[in-house]
């Protein structure tokens, strides 16, 4: 246990970057979608001069850099990306581009965007922050822009009562809907539906580019960052060989690291030699990106074959360390956020697992369980400690991809000597905010235009 505060390192991952991202643009060939009115809408990657006005708006994008401790001679150190009040996860960075990205469009344009996504949760309650912070900066008013998110059942314990809620003029302009209709992953196909069929009747009758975001490369783009803020305060040059460990369900934080490593490399401010390796971690419920990177398959039939041990009261398995010695359900659900299935991300993060070293490891709550006393020791010097019980945790994300460091170490994943940094994607708890109802519950398309062009 650390007894005293650990050094900290802290930056604004966008504003002292801000370089970065044209370059990260360029690198992934990102351009702009289709024109104005059509499905395929998005705007241009151009981003506003950073005034005092769009300072203000990117303030809560802080990043932190500090040791943990040390586990079996590996030593653990902590990128902090859940700095943000107002969603405590990594999708603050992504959301507050995108929204940069509108907020320039409008003002070069003059044409109203809404932003559509559909989401398990985090992407969506980030989008919504950074809406609220584009209104509260004075960057655009509620006409010019609006976001629209789409959720499953499964995570309606994750929305925040946040501005855009609790204004009766903002919330009917920025629905938060609730799906109905199915498995939670089937937001994104009704989501798709949904702009495909009415993105020109928004367009036509109401002045209004629907914009679905779901698009990698809207993410990528600001998760680049990451790897120059760590050429920064621990360059990999001078450390020893290095696992980045994240937990993922497309690991869309990961693969933008490594556009930011192309962009540190290409201009020789980073060494494709010491670029790090990669341990993904992930839960029962979606092993998807595990299985692939192990079997280069999503079946489940390449889980290891779990038994009913009366005496551990669950269920267990020691054929493959790389998933549970020990679950209450095979099929568990840790976190509903970890929510894709065969995600089409798979084969670019296997292929950077073979170039540049690394693993996959799958957790259970159980495991979790187990490992929290250590972890709350390694969490109760910095600002915000881990709670005594783990039941308050609505986000398990660092919470499972510290458990699977450990898992991983103990079952002699990682290489001797090697230390890790683990990406602190997302931590909160009940306490953290009050649950925000939805504006309508929704399971077709023409609920979901009701709902967003129905009051306009």
């Amino acid at each position: 246990m650390l007894t005293t505060p650990p050094i900290v390192t802290s930056r604004n991952l966008i504003t002292d970057y801000y370089d970065l991202i044209p370059a990260a643009v360029a690198g992934c060939g990102a351009t702009p979608a289709g024109p104005a009115g059509s499905p395929a809408f998005a705007p241009g990657f151009d981003l506003p001069a950073l005034t005092d006005q769009t300072r203000e708006f990117f303030a809560a994008a802080t990043v932190a850099w500090r040791a943990l401790g040390e586990y079996q001679g590996h030593p653990v150190q902590l990128m902090d990306l859940t700095g943000n009040p107002g969603t405590h996860t990594t999708k603050t960075f992504a959301s507050m581009v995108i929204v940069a990205r509108a907020v320039e469009h409008i003002r070069r344009t003059g044409e109203a965007i809404c932003i559509f996504t559909p989401t398990s949760a985090n992407k969506g309650v980030a989008l919504r922050d950074a809406v609220g912070r584009a209104l509260a900066a004075g960057l655009v008013t509620p006409d010019q822009l609006s976001v629209v998110v789409l959720a499953p059942e499964s995570t309606r314990h994750k929305f925040r009562a946040d501005r855009l809620a609790g204004d009766p003029a903002l919330r009917p302009l920025n629905p938060l809907l609730r799906f109905t209709g199915g498995a939670p992953e089937g937001v994104k196909t009704l989501g798709r539906a949904f702009v495909d069929a009415y993105a020109a009747e928004a367009y036509d009758k109401h002045g209004l580019n629907l914009w679905y975001s779901l698009d990698l490369r809207n993410y990528l783009v600001a998760d680049a960052a990451r790897a120059a803020f760590e050429a920064d305060v621990s360059p990999t040059a001078s450390a020893p060989p290095r696992w980045h460990a994240h937990s993922v369900s497309s690991a869309y934080g990961l693969l933008g690291y490594n556009l930011g490593r192309d962009v540190l490399e290409a201009t020789g401010r980073a060494e494709p030699a010491d670029r790090p390796g990669f341990l993904l971690v992930q839960h029962l419920g979606t092993p998807d990106m595990v299985l692939n990177l192990r079997h280069g398959s999503f079946s489940r039939a390449h889980l290891p074959r779990y038994l009913r041990d009366e005496a551990a009261g669950g269920w267990t398995q020691r054929d493959d360390p790389h998933f549970p010695e020990v679950t209450d359900d095979p099929d568990e659900v840790l976190d509903p956020t970890f929510y894709t299935h065969e995600p089409v991300t798979s084969p670019a993060m296997n292929d950077l697992i073979r170039r540049f070293g690394g693993d996959g490891i799958v957790v259970s709550r159980r495991e979790c369980e187990r490992r929290y006393p250590l972890l709350r020791d390694w969490f109760a010097t910095g600002p915000r400690p881990l709670p005594a019980d783990p039941a308050q945790l609505r986000e398990w994300s660092i919470v499972m991809a510290l458990t699977g460091v450990l898992n991983a170490i103990d079952r002699g994943l990682v290489p001797t000597g090697s230390e890790i940094v683990l990406h602190g994607s997302g931590c909160y708890t009940a306490d953290d905010y009050a649950t925000a109802e939805p504006y309508a519950e929704v399971s077709t398309v023409d609920e979901v235009a009701a709902a967003v062009l129905g009051g306009r």
